[in-house]
């Protein structure tokens, strides 16, 4: 037993996270460290809004150019931006808040592949995890609203997690807004017709968690619109 504590001292030493992975028990004080560093870098940004989207969406795609431009058009109303950190739509998001000079955010994780941060976080505002559920904390707890655009399981799984928090009363109400309606439209009708209606499984005001859009002054016009009822106060 003092053998393997001494191990993993070693390992904390030389931040051999690997290594300390390996042990369940240790692997706590790594967890930690990540929601630690997280709350004392984030806690200072102040009202920003996250956007999701593909890591797999190319530059020149209708989406890639929409989520620059939704960015964009948040700091000019006074936001910052909060993206994954990598490319395609992440990318997009930080680029728009580059462009309009504010703050940029990106919450990174190693992954074997797609994902690599991207040149438009500020660099000062560039964080590592290697922990999804204690980024996905971070995206909630330091945001004052979801941007969804289109994209794979992480995006639908980010989604869906917000909501389910709304839902359960687990954070407080705020805006997730969906953009692209051709993408999202299957989904939400099936949404609609099998889970309420068929399998009652949600209730019919659940369908009012989230906003669809198409363009980019829409998604930030609902985002407005939802703190001109609200004090606008980051949500720490």
């Amino acid at each position: 037993m003092e053998e393997e504590r001494d191990r993993i001292k070693e390992a904390f030493k030389h931040k051999d996270w690997n290594e300390i992975r390996t042990n369940d028990s240790w692997a706590v004080f790594k967890i930690m460290s990540e929601f630690v560093e997280g709350y004392e870098r984030l806690s200072k940004i102040g009202p920003c809004v996250s956007i999701f989207g593909s890591a797999r969406t190319p530059s020149d795609n209708k989406y890639y150019l929409l989520a620059e431009d939704i960015a964009y058009k948040l700091t000019t109303n006074g936001y910052g931006v909060i993206t994954g950190g990598g490319p395609g739509i992440m990318e997009a998001g930080n680029k728009g808040a580059a462009k309009g000079k504010g703050i940029s955010v990106g919450l990174n994780i190693e992954l074997p592949f797609e994902q690599h941060y991207n040149p438009y976080i500020d660099s000062d505002k560039m964080l590592n995890f290697d922990y999804f559920f204690v980024r996905k904390v971070m995206f909630v707890k330091y945001a004052q609203g979801f941007i969804v655009l289109p994209g794979g399981f992480g995006t639908l799984d980010e989604l869906f997690e917000a909501m389910t928090l709304i839902q359960t009363k687990k954070t407080g109400r705020f805006p997730i807004i969906l953009v692209g309606k051709t993408f999202w439209e299957g989904l939400l009708d099936w949404v609609k017709e099998v889970v309420l209606e068929k399998e009652n499984n949600i209730n019919e005001e659940d369908l009012n968690l989230f906003k669809l859009v198409d363009t980019a002054d829409e998604a930030v016009d609902e985002i407005n619109r939802f703190y001109k009822k609200y004090m606008l106060t980051p949500n720490f």
